[in-house]
């Protein structure tokens, strides 16, 4: 019975750690698309759509410890028109700076990146796919739109719209919503195209030095610039992919702890089973003037240790396995992608503290069944 209720208790915690190692493993996979569009820290205006950001801004934006690379972006919605298909998408103008902050380039699996100084755009596979162009169409250039601000009636289209042509030279595959979201181009054609000034821009993206403290920086940027930016991270510009994230693993542990309490049931079973059988025993104890508090506390430990230990050989093996799958893919979502699993010390500590407190309540519980009544008898 107690061999039953220990295997129990080493299969719950082995499959408690590894599928906590498996949701780790499966959030790095969908957060490293994440990366290479996402910078580390972004700037965006509390006030309105674009600010203007002089020279002097940049001189003091430099001269913060912790910043590799700045890049200066403009976006705004848009409309793109190929041939006679219309579709509303994203354009975000970026400066030559923009792929030392982040890696989109890499992420370009038709054709190039954008040529400085051009009318070139990228775009993604799914704005590609729902408008029917390739790249380097030059025969079937795409139409930009956008809507000029001001009030009252137009008399014409060209009043209405700022319009110009480009050419698509790359496509992006990122992932399904931002390859059906994003267009990206020059940031002299962006401003062009919307009339900002020289200086007039939507927000500022950072990549901070390996070394950098992202909180100091941070504090410096506030500091620094006041109340003139929101400042957000790479998880909170994707704070809804996180939740759901975190969300599922909240769930995912909430479920396999049951699995553990329900494996505790047998060790609240063996411990009760010892009592009953060690009846005699426990009467010649209390002869002998052995207090119930303590023979309490003989099966309360026995209990303890037996789920502890069987805890630690559970999260042992359930790190061989973690670690095989790490090293030999044993198991392979496709013939080219293996399974994605990260060890990590938290879930060793979660799993643990979770084995142990449950496994003391589940002592504490048999425990109680001994009575004076019980030994007596």
């Amino acid at each position: 019975m107690t061999s039953i209720a220990s295997g129990g208790v080493i299969i719950a915690s082995a499959a408690l750690f590894i599928v906590l190692s498996v949701f780790a493993g499966l959030k790095d996979y969908s957060l490293q698309f994440s990366s290479f569009v996402d910078p580390d820290l972004k700037l965006i205006s509390t006030e309105g759509k674009s600010f203007l950001f002089s020279e002097d801004d940049k001189l003091k934006l430099t001269s913060i410890d912790g910043i590799a690379y700045y890049s200066e972006i403009i976006e705004e919605r848009i409309i793109i028109k190929s041939e006679n298909k219309n579709l509303l998408a994203t354009l975000k103008g970026v400066d030559s700076n923009f792929l030392n902050v982040t890696n989109i380039d890499s992420m370009v699996t038709k054709g190039n990146w954008l040529s400085p100084h051009s009318n070139d755009v990228v775009s993604g596979w799914g704005i590609s796919n729902n408008l029917s162009f390739g790249i380097l169409n030059y025969r079937k250039p795409l139409a930009i739109y956008v809507p000029k601000p001001g009030k009252g009636q137009s008399s014409s289209l060209k009043s209405i719209y700022n319009s110009v042509y480009v050419s698509n030279v790359g496509l992006f595959d990122i992932n399904e919503e931002l390859n059906d979201e994003y267009i990206f181009s020059g940031i002299n054609l962006a401003k062009e195209l919307l009339n900002y000034k020289d200086h007039q821009i939507s927000s500022l993206e950072l990549k901070l030095d390996s070394r950098a403290d992202e909180s100091e920086v941070r504090t410096q940027l506030k500091k620094t610039y006041k109340d003139r930016f929101i400042i957000k991270n790479r998880e909170q510009l994707n704070d809804a992919l996180f939740k759901m994230l975190n969300t599922e693993n909240l769930a995912i542990y909430l479920i396999f702890t049951l699995v553990i309490i329900i494996a505790l049931f047998n060790v609240i079973g063996a411990i009760i089973m010892m009592i009953l059988d060690k009846k005699k025993s426990l009467n010649t104890l209390f002869n002998l003037g052995v207090q119930p508090k303590e023979i309490k506390s003989i099966f309360f430990w026995q209990g303890s240790l037996m789920t502890m230990v069987s805890g630690i050989i559970g999260v042992t093996l359930g790190l061989l396995i973690v670690f095989l799958q790490q090293t030999f893919n044993l198991i392979m979502l496709t013939p080219e992608l293996p399974y994605p699993v990260r060890l990590n010390v938290l879930n060793v500590l979660v799993v643990l503290a979770t084995i142990f407190a449950l496994g003391i309540i589940a002592s504490q519980v048999a425990s109680q069944r001994i009575t004076k009544r019980l030994i007596k008898s």
